[in-house]
């Protein structure tokens, strides 16, 4: 490889393996993550684990290197936010970044009781029309692009699970229109494939007032909190003191993510040949860790003739 051409910065060491948790700044989208990562990280070999709209803040979990095919694991995980939800007006994205479509305000307020019955309707195992700005994918293509290509856009209702919808305070407020208001914070809990945005939404549609989002912050994706994650700034300032960007190693990303069964060395080996082991008698998932502390291979418990066993869905070591 020659030498990097005239203004552009040389290429960083190459990081290893693993996951970084990044606290995704507002007006940035994923994908802009991902390119800065990229950078830091020194490889192309870079994903992320759940979009966040631009809008949005907070966790968003990547994956380096091998860690990579981790990442459609995570993506699958529970997820918790923090949100303002602004009840008096609706708007074509669902959130403060599209164009208000209807503004009829709150009036004298909204009621307290109607407030805390209707989110607790939309608490529990509810079936969600995505927003049509989602990235829903609707005969091949995503629903933004056909709704912002000025197509109309239905989308059909799913099952999701809000495990928690907890408002933790309401302040009445005034829009730069004149319009009564009412910002309401929340923190929720919910399954992934979840739209926090058609949770305000669908209050705003059950008090009979209209409801869009107004801020948005991811804490928690999985078992990755937001107390572990690093700005860009403070990823870039670490990478410039050590000389290589620093991850979450593959075991330790793991660990966040699965059960862990620890290897002995020849079951170890056997995964790292791609051969299949005792079963772990824990359903679902598992990482196996070897002796040396590192991660082995993804293992689920199944039965092949007539035996339980638990066969390697992921090899991540070779054999050793």
């Amino acid at each position: 490889m020659g030498a990097p051409g005239p203004g552009r910065p040389p290429r960083r060491p190459t990081a290893p393996d693993g996951f970084l948790v990044v606290d995704k700044p507002t007006g940035w989208t994923s994908h802009d993550v991902v390119g800065r990562c990229r950078r830091l990280a020194g490889t192309r070999k870079v994903g992320h684990a759940g979009t966040l709209d631009p809008m949005a803040t907070g966790v968003l979990v990547v994956g380096v290197g091998r860690a990579t095919r981790l990442l459609t694991y995570v993506v699958g995980a529970d997820k918790a936010y923090d949100a303002t939800i602004r009840l008096g007006a609706s708007t074509t994205t669902d959130d403060a970044e599209g164009e208000v479509v209807a503004a009829p305000g709150v009036g004298a307020g909204v009621d307290p009781e109607a407030l805390a019955r209707e989110v607790a309707a939309l608490t529990g195992e509810i079936q969600q029309v995505p927003t049509t700005v989602s990235a829903v994918k609707v005969d091949g293509r995503r629903a933004y692009a056909r709704a912002r290509a000025g197509e109309d856009v239905e989308l059909a209702a799913r099952p999701v699970t809000v495990h928690r919808f907890d408002v933790n305070a309401t302040r009445a407020a005034t829009t730069d229109d004149g319009v009564p208001v009412l910002d309401v914070d929340v923190s929720v809990v919910v399954s992934s494939g979840t739209y926090v945005r058609a949770l305000a939404r669908d209050l705003g549609a059950a008090l009979r007032v209209g409801g869009h989002l107004t801020a948005l912050r991811r804490t928690r994706v999985g078992g990755y909190e937001l107390a572990a994650a690093r700005t860009l700034a403070q990823l870039e300032e670490q990478a410039d003191a050590d000389g290589v960007l620093a991850t979450l190693p593959l075991a330790d990303a793991a660990r966040a993510t699965f059960a862990v069964r620890e290897l002995t060395a020849d079951e170890a080996r056997a995964l790292g040949h791609g051969q299949w082991v005792a079963p772990s008698g824990a359903a679902g998932t598992v990482a196996g860790i070897g002796p040396d502390g590192a991660l082995v291979a993804l293992l689920q418990d199944t039965r092949r003739k007539g035996e339980h066993l638990a066969r390697p869905v992921l090899v991540l070591a070779p054999a050793g």
